[in-house]
């Protein structure tokens, strides 16, 4: 991924890269658990103080600092930082905000927004005491996620956004299209995949989207929708299918004649397009809404401190691949080292006696009271990946021929610990966890790093943008509204009113 720095990064390259708060130390090193944070050197940035930023769950960051100048690495107590959003021109502001401790001296801040403001000012206080530069004014209007208010320009909304300039996966991935017949692909992707599989063929046009089903299981399609629908208030024009299965579906070679189509996981043998998971986007456009577990919201529940989590590999899931029955069989005999069990049973029923019996689910923030997280496989790629990564547990990653968007850029040994794919090595690798404690918490956080610095919000929203937009250069006819399709509704305004300003002119993907 592009390394081109976003202004709220800015503050982390005058310091120096620690495990303390997504990579921020001062030079003069870091506090004393027991000191106190200043008001004067708390530090405070992220996307959520800049107006032009939207998103469904907006937010930025606190640090605290001592007197000295030094970060503090363990938390000054929940209650240490206030924060307060209003509109001066408002009586009243409809914000919802919570302040995250994230345990490591660091606080994520986040508010969603239910209405459209003049301006904004965000305030954020220690014992009363303003910190760093608050109050932080945001120049409106500030517009909320719900606003169907088209950015004019594709390129400014990616501007502010601060996108960066490519994602790695992207043109891996576009790299079998040098052109796209959308016309051609109307005709024949319908026919080849339509009788067996769940797709929807999507026509986004001038700020609308449209969409027409095939395939008898199409729920899927409300994460989709929500997506496009959210996508399509800030730019436009494109024609696509989307495959609402699990399994990826273009397996012709490149030298034949191959499709694209946008999938939530690849895999090494097909060639499909691939997109943030249907899990990982939902938690991006519910986040504060009606889901609980979030790239946010792990971040305030990574467990206990290291030292005093349980030294055990850690795994509950259903039983939607064999290896997930070895692993089973595995914590069984080694109990002591493997914690694995099923909370369901579908897909090898007539073995439940033998792996059984179930266990009731487990809070995926008690996840975190392990050391050592188990990834592994399910029908396709588990798509608990991001969220394990961003807690405070080391992951190990069974090989695989699956993959999300951003795999490729993660790196065994620095951001996870490796297994094989039959998961023979897996007793070893915990051992070698257990005998290398210091190396192991630093692959820890090297994957919580890389779980904030690349799976936030924002980013989700930069990537599903990014690869639109490259998509859409290389259409060779233009993007029409086919017969059958439907139009996908905007989320009625009633109860959170907008009042656009934007002109209404606009440029294309």
């Amino acid at each position: 991924m592009s390394l081109r720095p976003r202004p709220w990064l800015l503050p982390l390259l005058l310091l120096v890269l620690s495990p303390g708060l997504s990579g921020l130390e001062l030079p003069g090193g870091e506090a004393d658990s027991a000191t106190s944070p200043s008001a004067a050197n708390t530090l405070v940035w992220g996307p959520g103080l800049e107006a032009n930023v939207v998103l469904p769950a907006r937010f930025f960051f606190v640090q605290a600092v001592d007197s000295s100048g030094r970060n503090l690495t363990t938390s000054p107590g929940e209650q240490t930082y206030e924060v307060k959003i209003v509109s001066p021109a408002e009586d009243f502001a409809r914000i919802w905000i919570q302040v995250l401790d994230r345990h490591d001296g660091s606080f994520l801040v986040r508010y969603r927004m239910y209405a459209t403001y003049t301006d904004l000012h965000i305030h954020v206080l220690l014992k009363n005491n303003h910190v760093a530069k608050s109050p932080f004014i945001l120049k409106g209007p500030v517009y909320h996620e719900g606003c169907h208010c088209p950015q004019p320009s594709g390129s400014v909304w990616e501007a502010h956004m601060h996108c960066p300039q490519s994602f790695p996966q992207i043109d891996r991935d576009l790299a079998f299209y040098p052109s796209v017949d959308l016309d051609l692909n109307a005709q024949e992707i319908p026919q080849r995949f339509g009788q067996r599989q769940s797709l929807c063929h999507y026509t986004v046009k001038d700020n609308r989207v449209y969409v027409k089903t095939f395939g008898e299981h199409v729920g899927f399609r409300i994460f989709m929708d929500a997506i496009l629908l959210s996508l399509t208030r800030k730019l436009s024009d494109m024609e696509f299918f989307v495959n609402l299965g699990d399994w990826p579906l273009e397996k012709r070679k490149p030298t034949e004649r191959i499709h694209p189509i946008f999938s939530w996981c690849g895999s090494n043998n097909t060639r499909d397009i691939v997109m943030p998971t249907y899990d990982l986007t939902e938690s991006v456009l519910e986040t504060m809404g009606r889901v609980s577990l979030d790239m946010l919201s792990v971040q305030a529940n990574t467990g206990p401190p290291w030292p005093e989590k349980n030294a055990t590999a850690f795994w509950r899931g259903r039983d939607s691949r064999q290896e997930r029955l070895e692993l089973v069989k595995l914590s069984r005999a080694h109990p002591d080292y493997v914690d694995a069990a099923f909370t369901n049973f579908f897909f090898f029923k007539h073995d439940e006696s033998l792996f059984g019996p179930l266990v009731k689910h487990v809070s995926f923030f008690d996840f975190f009271k392990y050391k050592y997280q188990i990834n592994i496989d399910g029908t396709v790629a588990a798509y608990r990946l991001p969220y394990l990564l961003a807690g405070d547990s080391v992951v190990l990653k069974q090989d695989s021929g699956y993959y999300e968007h951003f795999y490729n850029e993660l790196r065994p040994w620095e951001h996870y610990i490796p297994l094989r794919a039959d998961l023979g090595d897996l007793l070893e690798k915990i051992q070698w966890a257990r005998d290398h404690d210091e190396e192991t918490k630093k692959i820890a956080r090297a994957g919580q790093q890389f779980a904030r610095n690349h799976l936030m919000g924002n980013s989700i929203f930069c990537y599903y943008y990014k690869l639109f937009q490259e998509y859409a250069k290389l259409q060779v006819t233009q993007p029409k509204v086919r017969e059958g399709m439907e139009l996908v509704e905007q989320p009625s305004d009633d109860l959170f009113p907008c009042s656009c300003h934007r002109t209404k002119a606009k440029d294309e993907l």
